[in-house]
């Protein structure tokens, strides 16, 4: 299903960064949403009530694939990783006329952020896109105190950080506060503050910071973090799988674990403590010891299509 009709727009929901539906992160994608006003798409990402809706519209340059926009209930984002590997999925199958047999497609896909490029595979087992960060990560100059991190988790100081890593603030196009904790007990127990969040933690151009939290210990032997991601600004809540905070937790795994020169391929599982299962995989280029690239790529599967009249 594709495009405008007299009646209305038509529209896929995708869950991401999974294999399975009802699990990872869904996904609401407009097509043909050329002529909508911002505050439209704004009303339509609250009438869907997901954590990001993309619009598609026609791309400036011919060369790309197309341009999208993308919303959460209450803002706007420049970039996302869920909706540009569920979008390229989406689009891939479209332009393939994906029958089940295997097809390697690749998408450029114009955002706020900027053109980024997106690897995608399909196959009669489902479907993995790859994009390449359109901006590495760097380090901002903001200190986050144990103490005020394991407060704002609901935590003991005591289970705040493992080995070298302490809390920290990346940003791969999104900024994140990045906590580490213990283990996975900790990482179970947590519960924000949302008051004390306001009222002490980061925030920038007036917004609060989401919270990244993340431990080496693992549910799954093959993952490499379990992470948790919360949203603190506006309409508060957790994500069950979250791409930008990966591209700011490369910079933090490089900046903690120097990995050595070449690619360096971890998996991060986040959704767990909300049914959502998720799997993220990262995959960084390490020249000189300097991050030169780096990669993120999940599954996405179709659970819905419709039309949206407006």
């Amino acid at each position: 299903m594709d495009g405008k009709t007299a009646s209305g727009r038509a529209y896929e929901i995708f869950d991401v960064f999974t294999e399975e539906t009802l699990s990872g992160n869904p996904l609401a994608i407009v097509h043909d949403a050329e002529g909508l006003s911002e505050k439209r798409m704004q009303a339509i990402a609250r009438e869907f009530n997901l954590s990001e809706t993309v619009f598609i519209t026609p791309a400036e340059n011919p060369i790309h694939t197309t341009a999208i926009r993308i919303f959460t209930p209450d803002y706007e984002l420049p970039f996302a990783g869920h909706p540009t590997v569920g979008t390229a999925i989406a689009l891939a199958r479209k332009r393939s006329g994906f029958n089940g047999e295997d097809a390697d497609v690749l998408i450029a896909l114009e955002e706020k952020i900027g053109v980024v490029r997106c690897g995608v595979g399909l196959s009669k087992k489902g479907a993995f896109a790859e994009f390449d960060l359109p901006r590495l990560p760097e380090k901002l100059d903001i200190e986050v105190e144990k103490e005020v991190a394991a407060a704002a988790l609901g935590v003991g100081t005591h289970e705040i950080g493992f080995e070298n890593h302490v809390p920290s603030v990346w940003s791969g196009g999104n900024p994140y506060v990045l906590i580490p904790v213990h283990n996975l007990i900790t990482a179970a127990k947590i519960s924000v503050d949302t008051v004390f969040v306001r009222e002490n933690m980061p925030a920038i151009d007036g917004r609060q910071l989401p919270i990244y939290a993340y431990c080496r210990e693992t549910r799954l032997f093959d993952s490499d973090f379990h992470a948790r991601m919360f949203v603190t600004a506006g309409n508060h809540y957790e994500d069950p799988a979250t791409g930008s905070a990966v591209a700011a937790f490369a910079g933090a795994i490089h900046h903690f674990d120097k990995p050595v020169d070449g690619i360096t391929q971890l998996w991060i599982e986040q959704g767990m403590e909300m049914g959502r299962p998720s799997r993220i995989r990262l995959e960084i280029d390490i020249e000189n010891r300097r991050i030169a690239g780096a990669r993120i790529g999940g599954s996405a599967v179709k659970v819905a299509e419709g039309m949206i009249f407006v």
